[in-house]
């Protein structure tokens, strides 16, 4: 890739930087009709279905990503790429990072937002290329946009519309202090992570206002607006341009352990956090208030489903699910992935996906996945052996 200067953060103006991509052999196509209706979230060649085509995107050490169609249960190959370490997405594509470099995938099937009701597509899938950067990235997605932060040095935003064309495009390119950070995606521009907290910056790279925020850690896109996690509490961003405001959403009094991370079904309020210990936390970024759930056990993983029961889902460290409904426990599994957690080289990879009725666990070790019913006591609904070790899983379709 041919890597263009960088600017500093403060610099008035970032001219795009057109990604390198590679070549790419598409999946088999969808039946070609329906077309999708322009302007509803479509690109040419999409099929506009009557519902959502859900599938668990996977992605085995030596870089296979697999594609497993939920309503059918058959799995095809999306392709091959570089052994991933991490793997982000917003729903559609598919950000698989390792060492200098984010392998992008457009899985083919997504869901978009039409406010009261939501429209649904598939079209072929394609290996978009890959994002090179100096050092470890982090991937920060949501239907924003898709923030990469390269701890040596570098943070990039890229264009979502661009991805969707099959390109891939650096709105900003900017150049921080090296470290780990974060650059996170905004209706317009970003939040960059800095000695002093967070920097906004313009879509055309002018930086804005620095919001103080004590080790950043942990963001999320919500209807309500843009959670970053501070020491102290949290930072919402809300509304885009000269029109964004900035809320802080301090811990109440004698607060525990900060949440580390944020999980949460999508374009959903209610948020949780997991902080390593034995509690989490609920953001209610409707309300303005948090609250903390002790589970009783050390847990690795957490996720709001926020329907009407309040539903938040948590791994436990013994690789059981456990429920809670409110705030309190209201069911809990037998031990499902007690191999992959016992594994330092696969533990890292074990996630926990929600949509509106359904979890999703990978379980590398057990070469398994697996489906929930949260809201009917943990229930596991299905199982989906497999052939390779899942060691990074997201859901696609949503």
């Amino acid at each position: 890739m041919t890597t263009r200067p960088l600017a500093l953060l403060g610099a008035a103006l970032l001219l795009p930087a057109l990604l390198a991509g590679c070549a790419a052999t598409p999946a088999t196509p969808p039946p070609p009709s329906p077309t999708a209706a322009p302007g509803h979230g479509a690109v040419a060649g999409a099929v506009e279905l009557a519902e959502p085509a859900l599938h668990l995107a996977s992605i085995s050490p030596d870089g296979a990503v697999h594609h497993l169609d939920l309503l059918d249960g058959e799995s095809t190959s999306l392709g091959d790429i570089a052994p991933a370490a991490t793997l982000d997405s917003e729903g559609r594509f598919l950000f698989a990072g390792r060492d200098g470099s984010v392998s992008i995938v457009d899985s083919g099937v997504w869901t978009w937002n039409h406010v009261d009701h939501f429209h649904y597509y598939e079209a072929p899938s394609r290996l978009l290329g890959e994002l090179t950067g100096d050092g470890t990235p982090r991937t920060v997605v949501s239907d924003l946009g898709a923030g990469v932060h390269f701890d040596g040095g570098e943070a990039v935003l890229l264009d979502l519309g661009a991805l969707k064309d099959g390109e891939i495009v650096a709105a900003l390119r900017l150049e921080v202090a090296p470290g780990d950070g974060m650059i996170v995606p905004l209706p317009v521009g970003a939040l960059v992570t800095t000695g002093e907290g967070l920097r906004r910056v313009d879509a055309d790279g002018t930086a804005r206002e620095t919001i103080p925020c004590a080790a950043p850690q942990g963001s999320i896109a919500t209807v309500e607006g843009v959670v970053v996690g501070c020491a102290d509490g949290a930072v919402l961003v809300t509304g885009a341009g000269d029109s964004t405001a900035v809320e802080r959403i301090p811990y109440p009094e004698g607060a525990g352990e900060r949440a580390v991370s944020f999980a949460a079904r999508e374009h959903r309020p209610t948020v949780a956090g997991v902080t390593g210990g034995t509690t989490f936390w609920m953001l209610d970024t409707r309300a303005r208030t948090w609250t903390e759930v002790d589970a009783g056990e050390p847990l690795e993983r957490v996720v709001a489903v926020d329907d009407t029961a309040g539903h938040v889902v948590a791994l436990a460290a013994d690789g059981a699910v456990q429920v809670f409904a409110g705030g309190a426990p209201v069911a809990r599994t037998a031990p499902l992935v007690a191999a992959s957690l016992a594994d330092p080289a696969l533990a890292a990879g074990v996630s926990l996906t929600v949509d509106a009725h359904r979890v999703y666990l990978n379980g590398p070790a057990e070469r398994m996945l697996f489906e929930l019913a949260p809201a009917d006591g943990a229930r596991i609904a299905r199982t989906f052996p497999t052939g390779h070790v899942p060691q990074l899983t997201t859901e696609t379709g949503r």
